[in-house]
C-alpha cells in the first residue's frame, strides 16, 4: 500500500508563516505536522512508500526534510518520494485531484492508497481507519459530527445511510446537506484510483479531493467511518495557535 500526501498547496491564510515554507512542515509541540501523521502510519507497517506531492516552490523544503528523516534511524526517510508538480503560485496550482493523478502517472502507482492532506493532526491512530477499510473491502473515508455551520460550509460534507454507506457528498456547499464533516483523509482501492481520469472527463471538480469522492460514491460503494475524535485542521493562524495549545498527539 502507498501513502500519498497532498502537500502542494500554498496556505495563503497562514501568511506570513507560509510565504516561504510549507504548512505541513510547521511544528506543533516541537514536531512537524507531517511527522505526526507519517510516524503513526509508518508504525503500522502496512505502507511501502510515502509519496509527498509538493509544488515547485516548496519542493526543496521537503527534500531537506526527507534528508533529515533519512538520518533519524526510523527508516522513514528512505521510504519517501518527493514529487514536484511544477507549479509556483496559488493561482497556477493543479488542485488536489490533478495532483494525485500527476503522482500516479509520474511514479506508475498501481496500489491501494491512503490519500491524506498533510495539514491534519489526529489524536487517534490511522490503524483504526485501515482496519475499518480492510473490513469493508471498499474505498472509505472518515467523518465527524460538526455542529458549527460556519465550519461546515468550508469542508466536504457527507450523507450516509444506516449501514455507513456514503449516499452523497458535497464540497464546500453554502447549504450543507448534513452535519457529517469529511476531512481529507481517504483510503482508495487501486481500481478506484484508476477511475480518476474518468471522473475528470465526467466533469468532476479538481480543486478539492472530496470532489472525486463525491463522484466515486455515485459509481460504487464507499463507506464512511465515524472518527473517534475531531481532527485539528490547520487552516489559519487561529487554528494553528489552538493546536499549539491543545494538541496532545496520536494515541
Amino acid at each position: 500500500m502507498k501513502c500519498v500526501v497532498m502537500a502542494a498547496g500554498y496556505a495563503t491564510r497562514l501568511y506570513p508563516l507560509t510565504e516561504n515554507f510549507p504548512k505541513p512542515l510547521l511544528k506543533v509541540r516541537g514536531k512537524a505536522i507531517l511527522d505526526w501523521l507519517l510516524d503513526d502510519i509508518h508504525a503500522l507497517g502496512l505502507v511501502d512508500e510515502f509519496v509527498i506531492i509538493s509544488n515547485h516552490r516548496f519542493a526543496r523544503c521537503f527534500e531537506e526534510w526527507k534528508q533529515e528523516r533519512s538520518l533519524d534511524g526510523t527508516g522513514l526517510g528512505e521510504m519517501m518520494t518527493i514529487v514536484d508538480d511544477g507549479t509556483v503560485s496559488n493561482e497556477s496550482r493543479l488542485g488536489a485531484v490533478r495532483d494525485i493523478q500527476f503522482a500516479v502517472d509520474a511514479l506508475k502507482l498501481d496500489d491501494d492508497m491512503l490519500v491524506i492532506a498533510g495539514d491534519n493532526l489526529l489524536e487517534f491512530s490511522f490503524g483504526k481507519f485501515v482496519d475499518y477499510a480492510k473490513e469493508k473491502g471498499t474505498s472509505c473515508l472518515m467523518r465527524y459530527f460538526e455542529g458549527d455551520m460556519a465550519k461546515l460550509v468550508k469542508h466536504g460534507v457527507v450523507l450516509v445511510d444506516e449501514e455507513q454507506v456514503v449516499t452523497g457528498m458535497t464540497e464546500k456547499s453554502p447549504d450543507p446537506p448534513s452535519p457529517w464533516c469529511c476531512p481529507a483523509l481517504y483510503y482508495f482501492l487501486a481500481e478506484d484510483v484508476k477511475r480518476i481520469p474518468e471522473a475528470m472527463a465526467d466533469g468532476c471538480g479538481t480543486d478539492a479531493p472530496g470532489n472525486f469522492c463525491a463522484w466515486l460514491c455515485q459509481k460504487t460503494k464507499v463507506y464512511a467511518m465515524e472518527m473517534p475524535a475531531k481532527p485539528y485542521d490547520i487552516g489559519d493562524l487561529a487554528t494553528y495557535e489552538k493546536a499549539q495549545e491543545e494538541y496532545r498527539g496520536i494515541v
